[in-house]
């Protein structure tokens, strides 16, 4: 009785395995598209949105500079490009003010994003960012003289995470 108790128990394992790995590819295939988008930026401009790849960011990050990372307290090497360029290139001027959206849903709008000394940055000390390193999209002044580094709230203003921006005309 034991030997028939114990196989129809590996059957009805079996049974739940196969019914739960049903289950677990659903699930699965209901976060590939949230996973498929932290690879992209959204760039959204009135009613239309765009993508861009992160892959493609990463090649277009042709700038690299050292500068003094306040909140880790020390000289990092980061790559990006000019954020006035990008604004230009993909809005066709620098809108007065844009809205973030970061990936842990922080939003915030600002405007003055005329200036040269911004980056959009996509790497750190050689690597991908990614969203442990405050990444993968982020936003740093290249140049900020005159600030205490000291007192980070001088840097407001850097933004981290970023999943999408909204031009706000």
């Amino acid at each position: 009785m034991n030997a028939v108790f114990a196989s129809g128990r590996v059957l009805w394992c079996r049974e739940v395995l196969k019914k739960s790995g049903v289950v677990l590819s659903f699930i699965m295939m209901g976060w590939l598209p949230a996973k498929a988008d932290a690879q992209a930026l959204s760039l959204i401009n009135g009613e239309s949105t765009y993508k861009i790849a992160l892959s493609d960011l990463r090649d277009q990050s042709n700038t690299t500079f050292t500068v003094f990372d306040p909140y880790q307290g020390r000289d990092v090497e980061m790559s990006g490009m000019p954020f006035r360029d990008f604004l230009i290139e993909h809005f066709g001027e620098v809108p007065p003010t844009l809205h973030f959206t970061a990936w842990d849903d922080y939003e915030v709008s600002l405007g003055g994003w005329d200036d040269p000394t911004w980056y959009l940055v996509t790497f750190e000390d050689g690597e991908p960012l990614t969203l442990r390193s405050r990444g993968p999209i982020r936003l740093v002044e290249r140049e900020y003289s005159g600030r205490d580094v000291d007192n980070l709230r001088d840097f407001n203003d850097w933004i981290w995470m970023i999943r999408s921006i909204e031009a706000q005309w």
